[in-house]
């Protein structure tokens, strides 16, 4: 008989447990990528094992300096020329292995990168974590989301530039994706989602179905922004919001949002009150274990309250 941890997923037993998307969309805001052929991958989000110690080191030094770096990769892409982008800069560069240590090095110390052409991204990006060696769900679910976003990407013409990744975090919400510029995270989309967050995406907005969150806000002002998204959404808007001041509470367990809408011609603003409560689940396949699931906080909208703006009628 397979042992308990071979049976289950994190991602099914997550969702099960009611494990909320809200709240989850945190997000490093600087980031460098880096193409490396995903078979090379280790567990670590930042190495291969084709990788020189001089390489990596020059790696570590640049998420010293502040930057996350992931691994991506795509069949086009040659091995030995990596293509890198850097965000919020939005820009991608070309380069050989060996140019690799020089450029990072360059790029930690605040030098031109102008020797290498750097040029703006041409498209958005869509990453998909595949991270297989990390969880096994984001190799289950991860690499069947991207296969069919390569596929829709291709033949519905939509303008987006799709790589899979390495780990994206929150490796329960598989299929996790993550759009730049734009700094979107999402999470458990699936094949059949995949058209309709495209669409989605191609008006500049988010798919609230599998949406975790403003990466530049704490979760409960994630939490926040999404509560107002949708009750605009069951109105018929299609909205955008933007989170205010944030007032916790005595206790340390609630807080107060003021979140401001606009729609068109429309706009407005609510408060939210969004409350810390806990659910029982397994952050990794690697927690699941016989001894069951663990607490963990998360962040739900108790109350919404429209201020001014309200459009209804």
């Amino acid at each position: 008989m397979k042992p308990v941890a071979a049976r289950l997923f994190c991602t099914v037993e997550s969702e099960q447990a009611g494990d909320p998307l809200a709240g989850t969309g945190a997000h490093a805001q600087r980031n460098l990528l880096i193409s490396w052929p995903s078979g090379k991958w280790m567990r670590s989000l930042r190495r291969a094992r084709d990788m020189s110690e001089n390489l990596i080191s020059r790696i570590e030094a640049t998420v010293e300096a502040g930057r996350r770096v992931n691994l991506i990769h795509r069949e086009q892409q040659p091995a030995e020329q990596h293509r890198v982008f850097l965000m919020p800069e939005n820009l991608q560069i070309e380069l050989p292995r060996d140019q690799l240590p020089v450029f990072l090095d360059a790029l930690n110390r605040g030098a031109s990168l102008d020797p290498w052409l750097p040029v703006p991204n041409a498209s958005p990006l869509i990453l998909c974590c595949t991270h297989g060696k990390k969880d096994k769900c984001c190799a289950k679910f991860g690499n069947a989301t991207f296969k069919t976003l390569v596929q829709a990407v291709n033949e519905g013409g939509y303008n987006f530039d799709v790589w899979q990744s390495s780990h994206l975090g929150g490796c329960r919400l598989a299929a996790s994706v993550m759009v730049f510029p734009a700094h979107r995270k999402y999470g458990r989309i699936g094949p059949d989602e995949v058209v309709p967050f495209l669409e989605s995406e191609s008006e500049n907005r988010v798919y609230l179905p599998c949406y975790r969150g403003n990466s530049a806000l704490e979760p409960a002002g994630q939490c926040a922004e999404i509560a107002v998204l949708q009750w605009l959404g069951e109105q018929g808007y299609v909205a955008h919001a933007r989170v205010g001041s944030m007032v916790p509470g005595i206790s340390g367990k609630t807080v107060t949002a003021e979140v401001h809408w606009d729609a068109g011609r429309l706009a407005g603003s609510f408060k939210v009150q969004c409350a810390a409560t806990t659910v029982m689940r397994y952050d990794t396949c690697a927690d699941i274990t016989p001894s069951g699931p663990s607490e963990s906080t998360v962040w739900v909208a108790k109350e919404i309250v429209p201020v001014s703006g309200l459009p209804i009628g």
